[in-house]
């Protein structure tokens, strides 16, 4: 059991790293400054713990006792409440300030708390936080066809979440370090489903976002003949090729439609199935396939910067995200003069 928590530490280290430099960026949360901003937090909470776990299990240093461990268990759910709200309930957006001092309530008074009370609080006051996050998930069920997969991998990390509510009330009952190891395990296996998860979608917090404001709102489509939209929508973006300027949005395209950027969102995921953000890669990486084929002395870097993607790096993701392989990959799959052996 120990040797196990030990190795998910280290993997928990190694994702909350990786998360920060790739999925963490500022162009994946356009708009969502504060679920951003408590996404990192969250980062850092957990990865606080983690090495609090490896301190006490591997090196016997009662890192778990301290303040600071306690402060990092308090700020997880706040934390993670703040980062998901933005996203699974843009309707309700907080005032930044007034939001920040109540739901840091939580670790300002956990110097108050020692012993074997702190641990059962904290948990405690995650299963508050949880039932939240199931009753904004609820509110999702008509989108889970877009979400499937994803959907059950997240309801995975939302079962462990309960198991270790359940866990951190029962943590009197069990020897400390099983309790301990068993945490670690918890957070490592939760890193585990989360990177598998943004493997299969890495724009998935936009995607989300995309389909929220859809579900939530009010439909906003009454007065407008969504036929005519959705074929000057395939002229500008089959015809007109507008997908291959790099600054192209959802304000901007909604513009040229002379719909609100709620009207377009709404179309788009009822209609097509799929949110802008969606629906712009794919074109995207649809023009790519043909250059890859068509044009073998290209760079695919060149290919990449001409559909309109700005980096290598958000072109190899995309491609990646919706083909399964890396351009170069496609390319010598797909070379015109391969000849069958």
């Amino acid at each position: 059991m120990t040797s196990l928590a030990l190795l998910l530490i280290g993997f928990s280290i190694f994702s909350a790293i990786t998360l920060t430099l790739t999925h963490f960026r500022s162009e994946n949360y356009q708009g969502q400054p504060m679920a951003r901003t408590m996404g990192l937090i969250l980062l850092l909470a957990l990865s606080g713990l983690q090495l609090a776990h490896f301190s006490w299990l591997y090196l016997n240093h009662a890192w778990v006792s301290t303040l600071l461990y306690r402060m990092a268990l308090f700020a997880v759910a706040p934390a993670f409440f703040l980062f998901s709200q933005p996203l699974l309930r843009p309707q309700e957006q907080p005032q930044v300030r007034p939001a920040l001092l109540w739901h840091a309530t939580p670790v300002l008074i956990s110097p108050l708390f020692r012993g074997g009370i702190a641990l059962p609080l904290a948990f405690a006051v995650g299963a508050g936080y949880l039932l939240w996050l199931a009753r904004s998930l609820h509110a999702l069920r008509h989108e889970r066809a877009n979400f499937h997969l994803e959907m059950i991998l997240l309801g995975g990390v939302f079962a462990i979440a309960i198991g270790v509510s359940v866990l951190g009330l029962a943590q009197a009952a069990l020897p400390e370090k099983l309790f301990f190891s068993l945490y670690a395990i918890s957070i490592g296996a939760a890193f585990l489903l989360v990177q598998t998860t943004l493997g299969l979608r890495p724009r998935l917090s936009t995607e989300v976002s995309e389909a929220v404001q859809a579900a939530y709102a009010s439909s906003t489509l009454t007065n407008i003949d969504c036929e005519v939209v959705l074929s000057k929508l395939d002229t500008l973006m089959l015809t007109d090729r507008i997908y291959e300027d790099a600054e192209l949005s959802l304000p901007r395209l909604a513009a040229r439609l002379e719909l609100s950027t709620h009207q377009l969102s709404e179309l788009m995921n009822t209609r097509l199935g799929k949110g802008f953000s969606r629906h712009l890669r794919e074109l995207r990486i649809g023009a790519a396939k043909g250059m890859l084929r068509d044009e073998p002395s290209a760079s695919v870097l060149s290919v990449g910067l001409s559909v309109g993607f700005t980096s290598q790096s958000n072109f190899y993701e995309a491609f990646r995200e919706i083909e399964g392989m890396t351009p170069g990959q496609y390319r010598k799959l797909n070379a015109k003069d391969k000849t069958p052996a």
